[in-house]
């Protein structure tokens, strides 16, 4: 794949780059099923940031109250997955790590033989499991401590199918000051919608909150001369718990609509979870 880069890591996984998109992919199966979703993975990655850049003003362009035309898969995947949220500030951007994501599993997801794959999108995960599988998935709620700090289990019949964090301390904007909202719903590009959205709602006004037009950070971004969060200082208990209440109402509104399956939410050493019991059991209390 000129430009792109595939290799096998050294436990067994694959890995796909290109440009921005960094895909890490699980597969468990018959070895044949193996080496054939591997192919379908890589044939499925090709061209598809080309696919994605081609409909790039669109895709940086909000939501408005009529649906936008899309051409590629992978860019009707991310309108869809925002379309719930478009009475607000939305754009298809807020989904995009995850739908790439989701297509590349619909690549490789009905292989013969194979019993479970996860494509991770630096932490926005889609997920394929046959009958009886289960899958464990290490959360970092805090980047600075980078190690996993609780454990999701889901099992083939578990309706997640689906997993995003976004925060402020992430790798894209965001408008809140959640150091992480994990969210788990049906699809990876859902997910990661939600889980933009939840965090947004995380927030409150501060001094030790600094914000920087998102526009000065990165010229190209959706955003634009919105403000969104760089830094987070001590914050006093009312603020932080404010900032989460609001958080934790998006979150429960978007459970009962059927939009998220559960989320967790962090600020801090605060946590609120909504929805799936045991969202963040520590790996120590984690069935196996």
């Amino acid at each position: 794949m000129a430009g792109a880069l595939a290799a096998a890591l050294p436990d067994g996984r694959l890995h796909l780059q290109e440009g921005p998109i960094d895909l890490v992919i699980g597969l468990e199966g018959t070895r044949a099923a193996i080496a054939e979703a591997a192919t379908r993975a890589r044939a499925a990655f090709e061209g598809l940031l080309a696919g994605l850049v081609a409909e790039l003003p669109l895709l940086r362009a909000p939501i408005g109250p009529d649906r936008p035309a899309f051409s590629g898969p992978v860019a009707r995947r991310m309108a869809a997955a925002v379309w719930p949220f478009r009475a607000g500030f939305i754009t298809p951007m807020a989904a995009v790590a995850g739908a790439v994501a989701e297509e590349v599993l619909a690549a490789l997801a009905d292989t013969p033989g194979l019993m479970a794959a996860h494509v991770n999108n630096g932490g926005d995960i889609a997920l394929y499991l046959a009958a009886g599988a289960s899958l464990r998935i290490g959360v970092v709620p805090h980047l600075a401590r980078a190690v996993p700090e609780a454990l999701i289990r889901i099992r083939a019949e578990d309706p997640v199918r689906g997993i995003a964090t976004s925060g402020w301390p992430g790798r894209s904007f965001s408008l809140g000051i959640a150091d992480a909202v994990t969210v788990l719903a049906a699809s990876a590009a859902a997910a990661d919608a939600a889980a933009t959205v939840i965090a947004n709602a995380v927030d409150a006004e501060h001094p030790a909150i600094r914000r920087t037009p998102a526009a000065s950070l990165d010229p190209d971004s959706d955003l634009g001369d919105r403000l969104v969060t760089t830094g987070v200082g001590p914050l006093p208990e009312a603020v932080a718990e404010a900032a989460l209440d609001a958080g934790e109402a998006r979150a429960e509104a978007l459970l009962s609509a059927g939009l998220i399956e559960g989320a967790a939410l962090v600020l801090g050493e605060r946590i609120r979870v909504v929805g799936t019991p045991g969202l963040l059991a520590r790996p120590t209390d984690t069935a196996p």
